[in-house]
């Protein structure tokens, strides 16, 4: 019988070096926020479609046109602030009936720092 070693899967070799994580698969580091912006999107999303009845019919097309451009994707959320700017902008100007998607907004900027 011969001595074969067998590897099933990824195998990590780490020599020195000082905060080494291994693999990550993606869960490492910010998982936790992950559900945070995933919550926050939602609830904007959901704030937006419950204002449609009170905005113009621009304001309407506007946010018709943002809602699909707001993922829980930190990165392109942070290319798309003039999308967030813009909801933000309707949101106030419909006065007090579009408060919760204002400060929905505000804490999901808070979330991208």
């Amino acid at each position: 019988m011969s001595d074969a070693s067998n590897y099933y899967g990824p195998v990590v070799n780490m020599n020195g070096g000082r905060d080494n994580i291994g693999i990550n698969y993606g869960t490492v580091g910010g998982a936790a926020q992950d559900v945070e912006l995933r919550v926050a999107v939602e609830d904007l999303t959901r704030f937006l479609q419950e204002l449609r009845p009170h905005l113009t019919a621009d304001q309407a097309r506007a946010v018709e046109d943002a809602l699909p451009e707001l993922t829980p994707d930190r990165g392109a959320l942070r290319e798309r602030g003039i999308v967030l700017a813009s909801v933000a902008q309707i949101a106030a100007a419909v006065g007090a009936v579009g408060q919760p998607a204002a400060e929905a907004v505000g804490r999901l900027l808070t979330l991208l720092g």
